[in-house]
């Protein structure tokens, strides 16, 4: 379920890709009923017995998805390693967003049944 906090930072987000954020946001909020979301680390943050993933909208050319504990995902066409065990998801227009759209709900499966088994 969306929350009234995203929803009102959304609603005042200046942000040249906001349209490819929103979009995103109700990818990954439709992955699992039990997913959740908060504003974090200077955007929206989703979780699921842990920290998945935050926005960064301070990166203006594309949208970053930040996976703070990327270990045991399989990148496939999406992730991109970074350091301190993270990594990044990097949307550039919205024909990107939709035809990456099933990776970025498979990345977000894997991570919910990752934390299920621990």
């Amino acid at each position: 379920m969306s929350s009234k906090k995203v929803d009102e930072y959304l609603a005042k987000l200046d942000y040249p890709l906001k349209k490819e954020l929103v979009f995103l946001r109700d990818v990954i909020m439709k992955v699992h009923p039990d997913i959740t979301e908060d504003v974090k680390w200077g955007g929206p943050s989703f979780y699921y017995k842990g920290d998945i993933a935050t926005f960064s909208p301070r990166v203006k050319d594309t949208v970053t998805l930040v996976f703070h504990q990327a270990e045991g995902l399989s990148a496939g066409e999406v992730l991109e390693p970074a350091p301190k065990g993270k990594a990044y998801a990097k949307f550039k227009s919205m024909a990107e967003v939709k035809a990456r759209t099933k990776d970025l709900q498979n990345i977000i499966t894997q991570w919910i049944k990752l934390r299920d088994k621990s």
